[in-house]
């Protein structure tokens, strides 16, 4: 279905982004894993995607930094030819309570979620114009519409995702680039056991009206429609992956 793309997912070492680049490999596409500290996650998952038969590559880059982001596609640029399908994943979600929001974690957060997201797409869609087409997936959150407390700053850069989203499928529509944002509910990663030995995804589950916690395989799913042909008369739109939470006034 993806046989001859070149596919970039940022933060791919772990969690929801290794699910989307392993996904999109099962898929046919050869696969860039970027990564900011997660090295040997990313190696384990390069490796992983290599023995499905794919070309793969692992570029280190902080894309809250312009410079790394420019760095990162030209080394794609030079060992693929540049990209087809760019993922926009890295985050990071610190939990603050609002009067010890700090201006670095402000910065840090918006950085890497907004920012990030902007210059990957600006450098990335510079190929798909080239290509005559392209696909980008903003993986977003539902904290970018309904949050909870202690999320100012991430609900501030998820709520502007899907704003960049919906402008940049307008800026782009007349490259046959389609531009598309993701927005998954609670979703089990590793991350959150390491957080909270207490973490329980049964009662998480039991909140939720599917009956259960999502998983990165379910993001990767509708990450690998809008990746494909057929989403190509889709753009602008935000999804939401997240078992029916959404249409709750609250959780129990």
């Amino acid at each position: 279905m993806l046989q001859g793309k070149v596919a970039l997912v940022t933060g791919s070492g772990i969690g929801i982004g290794r699910g989307i680049a392993l996904q999109l490999a099962a898929d046919g596409a050869d696969i860039v894993i970027n990564y900011r500290s997660s090295a040997s996650q990313a190696l384990e998952t390069a490796e992983q995607i290599r023995s499905m038969g794919r070309r793969v590559l692992a570029i280190q880059a902080d894309v809250s930094k312009v410079s790394e982001i420019r760095r990162m596609t030209e080394e794609i640029r030079a060992h693929f030819g540049g990209v087809d399908i760019l993922i926009n994943n890295s985050a990071v979600d610190p939990m603050d309570d609002f009067f010890e929001v700090t201006e670095e974690t402000w910065d840090r957060v918006i950085d890497t979620n907004l920012k990030g997201t902007f210059f990957c797409i600006q450098a990335c869609a510079a190929d798909m114009v080239k290509k005559g087409q392209g696909k980008i997936i903003n993986i977003s959150s539902v904290h970018g519409v309904q949050t909870m407390p202690r999320y100012g700053a991430y609900a501030a850069s998820k709520g502007g995702m899907n704003a960049l989203t919906r402008q940049l499928a307008l800026d782009l529509a007349q490259y046959n680039i389609q531009v598309n944002a993701i927005a998954p509910g609670a979703t089990e990663v590793d991350k959150f056991s390491a957080i909270n030995p207490n973490h329980s995804v049964e009662a998480i589950g039991a909140q939720i009206p599917l009956g259960r916690i999502g998983y990165p395989e379910d993001v990767a799913k509708v990450v690998a429609f809008y990746a494909s042909s057929g989403s190509d008369f889709v753009t602008g739109q935000v999804v939401t992956v997240d078992g029916g939470s959404s249409t709750r006034f609250f959780l129990k």
